[in-house]
């Protein structure tokens, strides 16, 4: 069996491999290139032909989208009713984090995958339907046929991911891709599966009110409110029943989720407010200076400030 020869992109992650992309490693599929999106977001395009593997229960999301081929690919896990009975170009997969199949590819196939963390999805839930993250999953698809998903599948292929400018397009496009599938796609669980998840995490009231005061303090580009300890006791909570009941709600720490929703705010502003200099978005979102700033932007969305803010007309117009 050959393994991925492709070198890594400058963006390419120190983090441990996604399970969908360590499996694709160590089978007969070519690596072509990768990119880190950051935001808990990776990019991989690959080749295969003539192969056979599969997937079981890999821990984070995957979406696939197909560029070429997908005719002579048979796969035996969960199907929707609405997918086509086989790929062709254009057409997407989504495999969640709890999916398990069996894929038999005979013709050849180039495709691209973006690879997501339970709390990037989380994220999402929150931010786009005001719901509880444990009470959504991602539908399980195979071979389904969207023009949005197709198109992003397109142009993202058509970058260069080891172009600074236009590895941020990547990230944007993606990110855009992400939250139509959180429309198009989430369903919820069986009630009685959201109640049993429910015992276990914050009650609804209590994780409003946190992130409303995550959100407010941000806002206000102060620091002060976002403590353990200030945030438990806004859920009447000890620290130590917060910060668990918090991961099993959200599926990351707390200062994980302050640190994602702080980069948010700052990539928006270097967005929004082009007359705004480095350090005032900094102070803007209670970073210590533009260079703590950069360091964290880079950290989490793969990026430098400057970067961020140089590529900005090119990744809004894509």
């Amino acid at each position: 069996m050959s393994t991925a020869s492709a070198p890594p992109s400058p963006a390419a992650s120190a983090a441990p491999a996604p399970q969908v992309f360590a499996v694709l490693s160590q089978s007969r599929a070519q690596l072509e290139r990768q990119a880190d999106l950051g935001g808990a977001l990776r990019l991989a395009q690959w080749r295969n032909r003539e192969d056979h593997t599969g997937y079981e229960r890999p821990g984070h999301h995957t979406l696939s989208v197909y560029l070429h081929g997908g005719q002579d690919v048979r796969v035996v896990g969960e199907r929707s009713p609405q997918d086509a009975p086989h790929g062709e170009p254009g057409t997407f997969c989504i495999l969640p984090a709890e999916h398990e199949s069996q894929w038999q590819i005979a013709g050849p196939l180039r495709f691209v995958h973006l690879y997501l963390s339970d709390s990037a999805w989380a994220q999402r839930i929150v931010r786009l339907l005001d719901a509880e993250p444990r009470a959504y999953t991602l539908a399980p698809r195979i071979f389904g046929q969207d023009p949005a998903l197709a198109r992003w599948g397109r142009e993202v292929s058509a970058l260069d991911w080891g172009d600074t400018a236009q590895r941020l397009q990547a990230h944007e496009l993606s990110e855009a891709a992400l939250d139509h599938l959180v429309l198009m796609a989430a369903q919820p669980h069986a009630r009685e599966r959201a109640l049993h998840l429910a015992k276990g995490g914050l009650a609804p009231a209590a994780r409003r009110r946190v992130l409303e005061q995550i959100e407010a303090q941000l806002a206000a580009g102060q620091t002060e409110g976002l403590s353990l300890a200030e945030l438990a006791a806004e859920a009447n909570l000890s620290e130590f029943h917060f910060a668990r009941m918090f991961r099993h709600s959200l599926g990351c720490s707390v200062h994980g989720w302050i640190s994602q929703r702080r980069s948010a705010r700052a990539l928006a502003l270097l967005r929004e407010r082009p007359s705004l200099s480095l350090t005032q978005v900094a102070a803007h979102c209670g970073y210590a200076s533009a260079s703590h700033l950069s360091r964290s932007l880079r950290a989490d969305l793969g990026a430098t400030a400057g970067e961020w803010r140089r590529a900005a007309p090119a990744a809004s117009s894509a």
